[in-house]
């Protein structure tokens, strides 16, 4: 079979050092060094490792590839105006963590203590955004429907290690008597403004939702038609990103006014798929699909970078 460009750049073990050095050079650009952005900037180190972790050990891709950890890097890179939020940073980072925790779960319901280390990062990621936290119910539900893990004792560990966090932060209140911060803390999950209001939204914020749904979709459709290519295992672990892509985006279209974190959960989601689409298709279609999304990805990414850095 012919190897085309996406495959041998997928395929090529130099793609995600090249992957790493493109990213070291956006994050000089948007101003790592003038902005100290160290701690963001190591958050998004971290979460290149996780994902590498998350291909790795689940063996998203049938054949050797880095493509998922350099599709994470590129679609952030390409978000780069979103670099200087801690929050944002520590949130990814830890929902990263949750789901490298959580897949070692499948098809267990009598792991209790891999479920409380998952959820304790959820909290943990709550804990650094707290709309994260629309997303509990859902991982729930996909413990069940596809991690096949879901029990009375995995259920218990999971609301156990969310709220641990939140009982270590309530009992450092306490010592500072001081609790106003927790009130704080919950208050924005009230604050709910007129649904689908687009408008709050700038430009870049709007095209970078339209790529993600766009090479979403098309990755899905290729996953729906090759599934049967993949283990069973695999399939229910790409069933549940597609499910949760599907929420995430929702939750931005409904209240777009917390795009910031929700968007940085998108991409850790979509970028599997869009892995996985371009690692395991082998069609001239598919080939200049893969050019047309690395010029445009790029080509955008370049144009964030010229509006958000201090340097230009």
């Amino acid at each position: 079979m012919k190897k085309r460009l996406q495959n041998k750049l997928s395929e090529s073990r130099l793609t995600l050092p090249a992957v790493v050095v493109y990213a070291c050079l956006c994050w000089l650009l948007c101003g790592l060094l003038q902005k100290s952005m160290w701690v963001q900037a190591g958050c998004m180190a971290v979460s290149t490792f996780l994902m590498l972790q998350l291909n790795s050990i689940n063996a998203l891709l049938r054949i050797y590839s880095r493509m998922v950890s350099c599709m994470f890097l590129v679609l952030s890179c390409m978000v780069c105006y979103l670099f200087p939020s801690v929050e944002g940073g520590m949130t990814q980072m830890f929902f990263i963590a949750t789901y490298l925790t959580l897949f070692s779960s499948y098809q267990d319901q009598n792991a209790p203590g891999i479920t409380f280390y998952g959820f304790l990062c959820f909290g943990l990621a709550s804990l650094a955004s707290v709309h994260v936290l629309f997303l509990l119910p859902v991982l729930w539900g996909l413990m069940m429907t596809n991690l096949q893990s879901l029990s009375w004792r995995t259920f218990l560990a999971s609301v156990i290690g969310v709220a641990l966090p939140y009982l270590v932060a309530f009992c450092w209140g306490v010592f500072q008597q001081d609790l106003q911060f927790i009130y704080d803390h919950f208050l924005p999950l009230a604050d709910l403004h007129t649904p689908f209001n687009l408008s709050v939204l700038t430009g870049s914020q709007k095209i970078s939702i339209a790529v993600l749904i766009v090479l979403g979709t098309i990755s899905t459709i290729h996953f729906w038609q090759n599934s049967f290519l993949d283990k069973y295992r695999i399939r229910m672990l790409y069933g549940l990103f597609i499910r949760m892509d599907v929420v995430v985006l929702f939750l931005i279209f409904l209240q777009p006014q917390y795009y910031d974190p929700l968007m940085q959960l998108a991409i850790v989601n979509t970028a599997p798929l869009i892995a996985h689409f371009f690692t395991l298709s082998n069609s001239r279609v598919s080939n200049i699909t893969f050019i047309v999304s690395c010029v445009a990805i790029l080509t955008f990414t370049a144009y964030n970078i010229w509006m958000s850095s201090p340097i230009f």
